[in-house]
């Protein structure tokens, strides 16, 4: 139903930077304590860098678009407004899906950001990661990518740096070329990457009348995969009260398949015949979430029927991240 990536319960890296000590576990620590870095001071780094947050995204603006783009998405853009706003020599901050050769970050010749989002992270905070990955950029000299490193225990972030008043508007692309303002001076080895990147891309559309659902093309079926903010379990009782009321399709021919979680929200998931295109779904899916907002308000304990539906659907739930 989505693409899949290693989660991000990464092994502990290597440190790279001076704010961390190089030292073995086995080593004396360097505060002088006596006792080993992996007793000490090893022992509080090494539970901050990999401890998972279950909702890195939580407190952004669009977090159901965060986790769309992190998950669904091949290829898209959205402007960042940062919060202190822009740095002297910074045009604009934009968030990318992927970034060719899959940088983490690139300051391009004219000074403009972008940041890669879908890279694998090193620790279990994917906020603190790109934030570090993105402040980096800021200062970057023009021209250069951004390489990976584990983010500091103690620095920001993304909630830390972005506007929190913004807005966050995700412009859907049917390619990569968004990598390249001057194709004809690219390097051999980022055409090679673009071409390969459309190769791979699956055709997907934003839906305009609900939040972060988002349409797709495969060859044998189409699909529509919706990012929704309700509580897990709030939102599968809602679900197997519509399904159990044969409420939950969106139209003929339609089918609700199951769900994901992902970064700690929950992603219905819809089976689409081929012929069916995301201009077909809008006025279906406006339809349906007015049926879910007040499946949601109900209280009233579930039915037998509703709770087979709702273990039918907890039965093919899988977790991404």
């Amino acid at each position: 139903m989505a693409k899949k990536r290693p989660q991000t319960r990464a092994t502990r890296p290597q440190p790279t930077d001076g704010e961390i000590p190089v030292v073995g576990a086995r080593e004396p620590c360097p505060c002088g304590s006596g006792r080993r870095y992996k007793a000490c001071h090893g022992r509080a780094a090494a539970h901050a860098v990999t401890e998972l947050v279950h909702r890195p995204f939580e407190g952004l603006p669009g977090e159901c678009d965060w986790v769309a783009l992190r998950e669904l998405v091949p290829a898209a853009t959205v402007e960042l407004p940062l919060k202190d706003g822009l740095p002297e020599g910074v045009p604009s901050v934009t968030l990318a899906t992927v970034l060719p050769m899959a940088w983490p970050a690139l300051r391009r010749d004219d000074g403009s950001v972008l940041l890669g989002l879908q890279n694998d992270t090193a620790s279990g905070d994917i906020s603190r990661d790109l934030a570090d990955t993105l402040q980096r950029a800021l200062t970057a000299e023009p021209g250069t990518p951004v390489q990976a490193r584990r983010a500091p225990a103690d620095g920001p972030r993304l909630q830390d740096l972005l506007d929190a008043e913004g807005t966050f508007e995700p412009v859907v692309h049917s390619g990569f070329e968004f990598w390249i303002p001057d194709t004809e001076n690219a390097t051999p080895e980022v055409t090679a990457s673009l071409e390969r990147a459309n190769a791979a891309a699956i055709p997907t559309v934003k839906l305009a009348g609900v939040g972060a659902a988002y349409w797709c093309e495969t060859p044998e079926k189409n699909h529509l995969r919706w990012v929704m903010p309700h509580p897990e379990e709030q939102l599968l009782d809602a679900l197997a009260r519509l399904h159990a009321a044969g409420r939950s399709s969106l139209g003929e021919g339609t089918r609700l398949v199951g769900s994901f979680r992902a970064h700690g929200l929950t992603v219905p998931v819809w089976d689409l015949p081929s012929g069916v295109g995301a201009d077909d779904v809008e006025k279906p899916a406006a339809e349906f979430a007015e049926r879910l907002a007040a499946a949601l308000a109900s209280d009233a304990p579930l039915t037998p029927e509703e709770r087979r539906a709702r273990g039918g659907l907890t039965n093919r739930q899988v977790t991404l991240s």
